[in-house]
């Protein structure tokens, strides 16, 4: 939110990822979780798609801009998955629909900038320093930026048990 200096984040807790193998924990289970680590004035966690019945995010993207017709979207991800983003349903109309921006991940900044979506869409790059156009920007547009990092995957967290009260362990 503050990267790119947007007015509200809504976190989408997935009813599952038709990209992985195995489904995740129970839906309830992780709203819960991600309410109670995420205190923030500005962002809400919600579990839309299952409302809307969407899994797949070009048709969450599509039902979203229907739901609400005068709010401009901006799509967030990690590098990890523009990296494979050619790979999601309809991921040309994510793209053309919405500004995108893309937070770097430990290992994917160079497999994310070279990624087949990156280089489809490279003239609509916007750079890194003028990130704050992004929400005001007209698709296609997308922007990398470097954020701080930790190299430690959510699960990994999950499993340890570190994550409590929204911080990691020193």
């Amino acid at each position: 939110m503050k990267a790119f200096e947007l007015d509200r984040v809504w976190w989408l807790v997935s009813p599952g990822n038709p990209l992985k193998r195995h489904g995740p924990a129970p839906l309830d289970q992780r709203v819960n979780a991600a309410q109670a680590l995420m205190q923030h004035p500005r962002v809400e966690v919600t579990d839309i798609e299952a409302l809307t019945g969407t899994r797949a995010t070009a048709d969450t993207l599509t039902a979203l801009q229907r739901l609400y017709p005068r709010v401009r979207f901006v799509w967030l991800m990690g590098a990890d998955n523009l990296a494979q983003f050619h790979r999601w349903k309809d991921w040309r109309l994510i793209m053309d629909s919405v500004p995108v921006g893309v937070m770097a991940r430990p290992g994917d900044r160079i497999s994310a900038r070279m990624s087949p979506a990156a280089r489809l869409y490279r003239r609509y790059r916007i750079d890194g320093q003028a990130r704050h156009l992004l929400g005001r920007a007209q698709a296609p547009a997308w922007c990398f930026v470097n954020v701080p990092m930790v190299d430690v995957s959510s699960t990994q967290i999950r499993t340890r048990g570190d994550w409590v009260n929204g911080v990691l362990p020193e």
